[in-house]
């Protein structure tokens, strides 16, 4: 009987998880809410993963004592390994597989896109991180805090800006936008003005805002300077990650692959995709970015294959069924509560 694996990657607005066996058969894929255990806590989280688990296997039809051989857990807000031994620590006491990993969900990008399993990976979902992974195995990463550490990027920042450059427009501080008009039918109010008033007293959540992104970018790319403008800052401070990491493994001079990952960059974003080549063929001529071309969790997934010892073909099977099978919903049965 072949073993079953479990690949998870646990992003700021959603939480995938694949349930497969070492055969190549894609048994189950659910979706939860976003894996934040720096506001609500590691054990609510980890308890989370864990029913977001039995979810899988019922899904699959399988008992929930169903035994689980590797469960690959790839986590946002796990960016230092003190955070890493804890979530290992409660999932391993939570039993959710014989062998439990946990890494970083920028490295699922890395693990997705890269064949060799090296080179540098950018996540711009709704938040924004970076790591990379030298060919001899030393890795270097940011200390991912936010505003405390200089942080900027990813949707809900683009949507921040965007709204911020619009209200500005309105009361004479910056430049005319076309965000005026486009921002606040979003949430069916009648002005950005509006819009911020109601995220100001609660009515509508800071975490909401991240729906405004795609219409910062549907505006750039009508001609919007200022929308443009939003666009290409993202584009340079993804630049930037990219660069640093290069230099502090010291790969700027060896063709390395660079893969962009997450819903700001796998989603049809031109203008922003184009910004990025562009400043780094001149600013690290030798990298060779790519958009990942399947869902993050398949790094993941993949991951928990190699760590069982699944052949190669097993993982390109897998890999082709995460790149055709289209997302589940997200759950909303109150275990695995809406955002």
């Amino acid at each position: 009987m072949p073993d079953l694996v479990v690949g998870v990657d646990g992003g700021n607005s959603k939480t995938d998880l694949v349930l497969a066996d070492t055969e190549g058969r894609l048994l189950s894929w659910v979706r939860g809410p976003g894996t934040r255990p720096h506001t609500e806590g590691m054990e609510i989280t980890t308890e989370r993963l864990a029913d977001l688990g039995r979810h899988a296997l019922a899904e699959a039809g399988l008992p929930d004592t169903t035994p689980v051989s590797v469960g690959a857990y790839f986590l946002a807000n796990v960016d230092r390994r003190a955070q890493e031994r804890l979530a290992l620590r409660q999932l391993t006491r939570l039993g959710v597989a014989d062998r439990t990993l946990v890494r970083n969900d920028t490295l699922a990008v890395l693990r997705a896109g890269a064949p060799d399993g090296w080179g540098v990976a950018v996540v711009s979902g709704a938040g924004i991180n970076a790591a990379a992974v030298h060919p001899g195995g030393r890795s270097a990463r940011f200390l991912s805090l936010g505003d405390l550490t200089g942080d900027w990027g990813g949707g809900l920042a683009v949507a921040r800006a965007g709204l911020g450059a619009a209200v500005r427009a309105g009361d004479g501080r910056g430049p005319a936008t076309r965000l005026r008009k486009t921002l606040p039918g979003h949430f069916g109010l009648d002005s950005v003005e509006s819009v911020a008033l109601a995220v100001s007293s609660g009515d509508i959540p800071v975490t909401a805002l991240h729906g405004l992104a795609p219409l910062v970018f549907v505006t750039a790319a009508d001609g919007d300077a200022v929308a443009r403008g939003i666009v290409e800052r993202l584009g340079d401070e993804i630049v930037v990650m990219v660069t640093a990491l290069l230099r502090r493994l010291r790969l700027l001079r060896t063709p390395t692959p660079v893969v962009l990952g997450g819903g700001t960059l796998q989603n049809d974003q031109v203008l922003l995709r184009d910004h990025i080549r562009a400043r780094l063929a001149t600013e690290a001529p030798l990298a060779r970015p790519g958009v990942l071309d399947v869902p993050p969790i398949a790094g993941a997934l993949r991951e928990a294959l190699l760590t069982a010892g699944a052949p190669a073909a097993v993982q390109h099977r897998l890999r082709e069924a995460m790149a055709e099978r289209k997302p589940p919903p997200l759950l909303t049965d109150g275990t695995c509560p809406p955002e």
